[in-house]
């Protein structure tokens, strides 16, 4: 077997792990698409999602991050919380959107500070890609809405530039940021931050 067929199968199974996963926790109204899935690719230690869950209990809350860390730091906060419509998971954002259940549907997504990769040639591993647009809308219904945030001004441009020119968001640049919790990653950054708004168009 060869190195890349060897990733490929490693990737199926952790895809087939997260499938499984998944149906374990999910709300059946949220695996049958009845209901929208909150999202949140790069979570960090949770505390956004932890607090935005108990704000909104009438949604359920999925938080992703790839540091093992991050996610054993953010699942104590939802044990401490109780919240029983939140969940953590390690896992990478492509694999998780391929594993959820083909019905489930995304209703907010969020991006949080994500890394902004700030040199060129590492522009590739930035979250905010065509590709990324292309499986969120995928995964999404007409007037979900995906919230981006970053204290880096030309990861911002970039993001901005993505979403506007992509056919299927639509920037929103007068909607309110639904809810305001300060992060682990914006309290040691500077104040300067930007936050854009899109929405699946129906």
């Amino acid at each position: 077997m060869s190195d890349y067929e060897l990733a490929m199968k490693q990737r199926e199974e952790r895809i087939a792990e997260l499938r499984t996963k998944l149906l374990e926790i999910l709300p059946a109204d949220i695996v049958a698409g009845t209901r929208g899935l909150t999202l949140e690719i790069g979570c960090g230690h949770g505390h956004f999602l932890a607090a935005y869950a108990q704000s909104f209990p009438q949604e359920f809350c999925l938080g992703l991050d790839l540091i093992s860390k991050r996610i054993e730091r953010a699942n104590r906060k939802r044990e401490l919380s109780g919240a029983e419509n939140l969940a953590f998971f390690k896992a990478e954002a492509t694999e998780l959107l391929l594993a959820l259940p083909e019905t489930c549907r995304l209703a907010k997504i969020f991006f949080l500070f994500p890394d902004p990769w700030p040199k060129k040639r590492h522009h590739k591993n930035r979250l905010i890609q065509t590709e990324m647009l292309n499986r969120l809308a995928a995964r999404a219904c007409a007037g979900t809405r995906l919230h981006f945030r970053t204290d880096h001004a030309e990861y911002f441009d970039w993001s901005r530039e993505l979403v506007d020119a992509h056919p299927q968001w639509t920037l929103l640049p007068d909607a309110p940021w639904p809810f305001e919790r300060e992060t682990y990653f914006q309290s040691i950054l500077p104040d300067a931050y930007q936050s854009l708004i899109a929405e699946l168009k129906s």
